[in-house]
């Protein structure tokens, strides 16, 4: 359907010039909030501007939904949709740590097809095709076997006290390298309870599934992309035989912040 080879240089070259502007390799970025909370800095729009023209013309079918970018109601009317965030952990890109990826997803009809993460500061690629397993550098990933909830490994800062029967691993501030540790086995689940935004996990949840991890929202639902809505309400990538108990775990604490909305 489209040139794989091509694919992976455009995503190639989007982490390229994040990382020319990465202050942890020198580089100097302006920054700013979109909103209160909400940074955002050059990396971001310079990478969204480039992924949308190459994009564009490497599936001209395609839709478009990012961060960066207004979004145009007509990509509704697509079938296929690129779906980006130019820099996913963008708090850690300004503070000049490696944990920031850029995200790349081609949907197909509310199903990722592709799934491909840059993170050049990590020195990492990750890829998934649907149906095709998923690599980081090339190397085919396997998921997480876990089957003791108690003990998971999760990336995190510190543990809520209802949470800390489970084990802390290193965090990056990118939600996508979090799911995507999952795939590699390097935690045994991640899991969020906010309203989050497609792009945030759309190309890091393809890969985990690929790996052979369970993905879905906080409430053990599958997720769907292309919505006219584009949130879902957190997510949960687990080692299979964890998935269950984790969906019990959050479950009150699940509701009690959907009733709040």
């Amino acid at each position: 359907m489209i040139d794989s080879k091509r694919l992976e240089s455009i995503v190639a070259h989007a982490g390229e010039i994040a990382l020319g502007l990465w202050p942890g390799a020198g580089g100097e970025v302006q920054s700013w909030e979109k909103t209160p909370g909400s940074p955002v800095c050059e990396a971001d729009l310079a990478v969204d501007a480039f992924l949308k023209r190459e994009l564009g013309a490497l599936l001209p079918a395609a839709g478009w939904l990012s961060e960066e970018t207004a979004d145009d109601p007509v990509r509704l009317d697509h079938d296929l949709i690129w779906m980006v965030d130019p820099v996913d952990g963008t708090r850690d890109f300004i503070r000049g740590r490696p944990g920031w990826a850029v995200s790349v997803a081609l949907i197909s009809n509310g199903r990722p097809l592709i799934g491909s993460l840059s993170a050049p500061a990590r020195g990492e690629v990750w890829q998934a095709v649907a149906g095709q397993g998923a690599t980081r550098n090339g190397e085919r990933l396997s998921a997480s076997t876990r089957t003791d909830f108690a003990g998971a490994r999760v990336p995190a800062a510190d543990l809520m006290k209802q949470d800390r029967m489970l084990t802390k691993v290193d965090q990056p501030n990118s939600i996508a390298l979090r799911i995507a540790m999952v795939a590699a086995d390097e935690a045994d689940l991640v899991a969020t309870l906010r309203w989050g935004f497609e792009w945030d996990i759309a190309a890091a949840g393809l890969i985990a599934r690929e790996a052979g991890a369970a993905v879905t929202d906080s409430f053990g639902r599958k997720l769907d992309y292309n919505k006219r809505d584009p949130r879902a309400f957190g997510v949960v990538a687990s080692a299979p035989g964890i998935h269950s108990a984790t969906i019990e775990h959050l479950a009150e604490r699940a509701t009690a912040v959907v009733a709040k909305k």
